[in-house]
C-alpha cells in the first residue's frame, strides 16, 4: 500500500486563545532549475495535482495549433480555466468548440451547478437550466477537442488514455515536472479526464518553467504564451468571487496563478522564476489560502498593496450567533530553507 504524505499542521483555528481544528499540509518554492528553496512538510510524495495541472494540459495545443485556429490570449485563458459558468465563460466556450464543428453535446466533462453561485454567495434563478458548457472544466475539455481536431484524430474518445490527445498530455506533464511519463500516477479527475499526482517540489518546478523568456525546446514559445495569457485574463481563468482572480490581481501582473481540487494550488513569479505548490490534507481551500498568504508573506513577495488585495483570502474573527467574537484561525506554517 502506498505511504500516506507526511503533512504537517499548515494552519489552525483557535477558540478562546486555544487550538481547536488543525490543518495540515505541504508547500515547496523552487526555481526554474528545479532547486528546492523553501518547503513545509512533504515535498516528495505524488499528490494529485487536480486542475492545477491545466497549463500543461492545455500545451500541446497551444504549441501545435494555436495560430492555425486564431487562439487569442482570452482563448487562451479560457482553456486553463477552472471557471465560474459565467456568461463570458459558457458564450467563449460555445464559440471555441463551433470552430471545430463540435458542441456542448460533445464534451464529456458532465454538468453542475455553476461555481458563480457559491463563490459569491447566492443561489440560482427558480428553474434555471445549466448545461456542460457551464462546468468549470469545460474549457479544459474544449481545448482537448481542439487538440484531437489539430492532430486530425477523432473528436470522440478523446478522454480515453490511449487516445492521441492525452498521450499528448501525459508528454507534456513529463515534460515539465521533470517525471519520465512511465512514472506518472494516473487518476481520473471530477470531470473524467485522467490527471496525474506529482510530488509538490515538481509541480512547483513546471510552474516556475512557465516563468523562462526564452522558447521550450520542445514548446517553443507557448509556456510564455500560457502564462501571460492566463495573467492578462484571470477573470477567464476562474471568475468572480474566486481566489486565482484575487491571486494573479493582488500579483499586478507578476504571479500566474492555478487552484485544483481538495486543497491544491500552484503559482508563479516572472519576476523572481520562482514556482510554488501547495496542498492543503484535507482538501480545504480557506485554510489552504490562510496558509499560502503567510507563505508568500514570508517569501517578501507581499507589500501593502497585494496585502490588502489578499486580505479576502483570510476569514475574518469567528463570531458566534450572538455576534461575539469567539475565535480566529490562523497560519503556523514556518517555511525552511534559503529564502525562509
Amino acid at each position: 500500500m502506498t505511504a500516506l504524505p507526511r503533512h504537517i499542521p499548515i494552519t489552525v483555528s483557535y477558540r478562546g486563545g486555544h487550538p481547536e481544528n488543525i490543518h495540515h499540509g505541504s508547500l515547496a518554492v523552487v526555481n526554474v532549475q528545479g532547486e528546492l528553496l523553501a518547503s513545509v512538510g512533504d515535498v516528495d510524495s505524488p499528490l494529485f495535482t487536480r486542475s492545477s495541472l491545466k497549463p500543461f494540459q492545455a500545451m500541446p495545443l497551444i504549441a501545435l495549433a494555436a495560430d492555425r485556429l486564431d487562439l487569442d490570449d482570452a482563448d487562451v485563458a479560457l482553456l486553463c480555466a477552472s471557471h465560474n459558468g459565467e456568461p463570458m465563460h459558457v458564450e467563449r466556450v460555445a464559440s471555441l468548440l463551433a470552430r471545430v464543428g463540435a458542441s456542448e453535446a460533445t464534451l464529456a466533462c458532465g454538468s453542475h451547478v455553476p461555481y458563480f453561485y457559491s463563490a459569491n454567495g447566492r443561489q440560482p434563478e427558480p428553474g434555471a437550466i445549466f448545461n456542460r458548457l457551464h462546468h468549470n472544466c469545460s474549457g479544459k475539455h474544449t481545448g482537448m477537442l481542439l487538440l484531437a481536431h489539430a492532430l486530425g484524430q477523432p473528436l470522440s474518445g478523446y478522454l480515453d488514455t490511449q487516445h492521441p490527445v492525452q498521450r499528448q498530455i501525459a508528454q507534456s506533464v513529463s515534460h515539465f515536472a521533470g517525471v519520465p511519463v512511465e512514472q506518472l500516477v494516473r487518476g481520473t479527475d471530477g470531470c473524467s479526464a485522467p490527471n496525474y499526482a506529482l510530488p509538490l517540489r515538481s509541480l512547483a518546478h513546471a510552474f516556475a518553467r512557465l516563468t523562462l523568456t526564452d522558447p521550450d525546446p520542445i514548446y517553443g514559445p507557448a509556456p510564455q504564451r500560457v502564462a501571460h495569457a492566463m495573467c492578462r485574463h484571470p477573470e477567464l481563468v476562474s471568475g468572480q468571487g474566486r481566489n486565482d482572480l484575487t491571486l494573479m490581481r493582488a500579483g499586478r501582473g507578476d504571479w500566474v496563478s492555478k487552484v485544483g481540487a481538495d486543497g491544491v494550488q500552484a503559482m508563479a513569479s516572472f519576476s523572481r522564476g520562482i514556482g510554488l505548490a501547495a496542498k492543503c490534507s484535507e482538501g480545504q481551500l480557506v485554510p489552504l489560502m490562510v496558509a499560502l498568504v503567510s507563505a508568500l508573506d514570508q517569501l517578501g513577495w507581499l507589500d501593502a498593496e497585494s496585502h490588502a488585495v489578499l486580505a479576502s483570502l483570510v476569514p475574518p474573527p469567528l463570531r458566534n450567533a450572538a455576534g461575539i467574537e469567539v475565535g480566529e484561525m490562523r497560519a503556523v506554517l514556518q517555511l525552511n530553507g534559503p529564502l525562509a
